[in-house]
């Protein structure tokens, strides 16, 4: 009755809410009042049928069991030490929960327990894992599918990483002067959890479309505040919405991957490509160039090509120079090697990844050893390609992953065939 995007926003938009008005120490008591909202959604809405408006019936709803539950308690609980007087008088209780579920001052909460969930006291594992939980709706078991780890480990890292905020006098203040270093983490956090649902490891799928939405979501947020719009926060939307463009396209109907030279381009979708365009061109104020601006011109020079064949793979390569100064690794040095294979051909890709610093750390990736076996295919080396393929399809993440490598070796044993 309840649909999972209903819930997974609605459930970050109460807790952050419900939080603001407890404390941060009464977390636990903020979710059980949020899940507490649902539970009634579910009982009244499958007798009288969904409202017009559901999100403002759970926020009625969740305001409505706050108020109960500090008339309740007042005397037997401490709740948010700044707004203590006016939870105890009768007369200024209601007016002032009725401010704080106020869309606007709701949008400031879900940024400051964003801010809290990115302090330096929790592990970027932990952050990312905690903003799922707590700002997405995601349970402890999802989270685990997801990041490929065991549910008690994810559990434990949660809790930790809850006891950890309950240490926290209160929710992050958007007006510290620490703003800077810790929107820095929330934006790396939100980038990580754009990547892992765009080309993760989940053994399940190797695209997880409600983890992009989510990242991009939260994004969003940041962009639409004055405190953390920065220039870094817009390339980062900007980057989150031009991948995003390319995700109808990235599986068929099967669930098999497509290469970026194989997509149907006209499943792009065209107005988060424009979107993502104007997001980069307000980036563009100031000095400064994060990784992110890179990352995001990269992507909108592959969003601007009319087909494969018209990629500016030249600009592209160019565009990896600066991102290698800027974050220097090894898939970062790949991805530039391939652009240059594309922009000057398979020998010069080729001699590219060879020179990669700590290339051994690319064993394990899948698409190191395809990138091999796409440049040997262009030299016309099928048999070395061949093999390529299947050192990549040993260490594939997941089923698709591991279908995608395995019809790009079997086109190698074809071409073999065809040539003997």
């Amino acid at each position: 009755m309840v649909e999972e995007p209903l819930y997974r926003r609605e459930s970050g938009r109460m807790i952050a809410a419900l939080t603001r008005i407890f404390g941060i120490h009464n977390l636990a008591l903020a979710e059980d009042v949020a899940q507490d909202a649902f539970c009634r959604a579910l009982e009244i809405w499958r007798l009288r049928g969904v409202p017009d408006n559901p999100a403002a019936w759970l926020m009625t709803a969740a305001k409505r069991r706050a108020i109960d539950v500090l008339r309740r308690e007042r005397t037997a609980r401490r709740f948010a030490p700044d707004l203590g007087r006016l939870h105890e008088s009768e007369w200024t209780l209601v007016p002032t929960l009725d401010a704080m579920f106020e869309p606007s001052a709701i949008k400031d909460d879900q940024l400051r327990m964003m801010f809290s969930c990115c302090s330096p006291r929790i592990s970027e594992e932990a952050q990312i894992a905690l903003i799922l939980h707590l700002l997405c709706g995601f349970s402890v078991g999802e989270i685990a599918a997801a990041f490929l780890s065991s549910h008690a480990a994810i559990e434990k890292r949660i809790t930790r990483a809850k006891h950890a905020l309950a240490q926290s006098s209160g929710l992050f203040d958007l007006a510290d002067r620490d703003l800077p270093k810790r929107l820095a983490s929330v934006q790396r956090s939100l980038y990580l959890l754009f990547n892992e649902g765009y080309h993760g490891a989940s053994p399940e799928s190797s695209v997880r479309a409600e983890l992009c939405r989510e990242a991009i979501r939260l994004g969003a947020l940041l962009a639409d505040h004055p405190s953390t719009s920065t220039p870094a926060t817009l390339a980062l939307c900007a980057l989150m919405v031009l991948n995003a463009s390319r995700l109808a396209a990235r599986v068929d109907a099967l669930g098999n991957l497509n290469a970026l030279a194989d997509q149907d381009r006209s499943l792009w979708d065209k107005a988060l490509i424009e979107r993502g365009i104007e997001l980069l061109d307000r980036s563009a104020i100031g000095d400064e160039l994060s990784e992110y601006h890179i990352e995001a011109a990269i992507s909108s020079v592959h969003a601007r090509s009319c087909g494969a064949a018209e990629t500016d793979w030249k600009k592209i390569a160019s565009l990896y120079d600066l991102l290698i100064r800027a974050k220097p690794s090894p898939v970062v040095a790949l991805n530039r090697a391939i652009a240059y294979g594309h922009a000057e051909g398979p020998e010069r890709g080729l001699a590219e990844i060879a020179a990669i610093d700590d290339i051994s750390r690319l064993e394990s990736y899948p698409f190191y050893h395809a990138a091999l076996g796409e440049f040997e295919l262009r030299r016309g080396e099928s048999t070395r390609a061949r093999e390529h393929f299947d050192s990549a399809r040993k260490v594939a993440r997941n089923a698709a992953e591991r279908r995608f490598l395995t019809q790009r070796a079997d086109a190698c044993a074809a071409k073999s065939g065809a040539s003997v």
